[in-house]
């Protein structure tokens, strides 16, 4: 088991960028996959990107191809998302979580370990 933690949340303009970091507390880290999945007011959770154990495989919602990057550095227990050309639509709380067969995966039905949610909010 692992324990998450968010940050870099905030407010921004249309068309700006921000970079969410998850620092992962936990000896297996680099052996987890990692994924990031956001939850708008009155909507359901959806899955944003993951990335596996190794960093080699990654993948993304439709909605945020060619905008959002997940990395990762497993020297720092850390799992990044970089969004860039946010818009009014990406508002919402995202979360990063823990799958613990290391593939990274875009069922959130499928981690176990999350953390508690960085608010993002895309002004237009």
């Amino acid at each position: 088991q692992v324990h998450l933690v968010e940050s870099g949340g905030g407010l921004v303009q249309a068309g700006g960028s921000l970079r969410l970091s998850c620092a992962v507390s936990g000896r297996t880290f680099n052996r987890y996959g990692m994924g990031w999945f956001r939850q708008a007011p009155g909507k359901e959770r959806e899955f944003v990107a993951t990335i596996s154990w190794s960093g080699r495989s990654t993948a993304y919602a439709d909605s945020v191809k060619g905008r959002f990057t997940i990395s990762r550095d497993n020297a720092k227990n850390t799992v990044y998302l970089q969004m860039s050309s946010l818009k009014p639509e990406d508002t919402a709380v995202y979360y990063c979580a823990g799958d613990p067969t290391g593939w990274g995966r875009t069922k959130d039905v499928e981690y176990d370990d999350w953390g508690q949610g960085t608010q993002v909010t895309v002004s237009s």
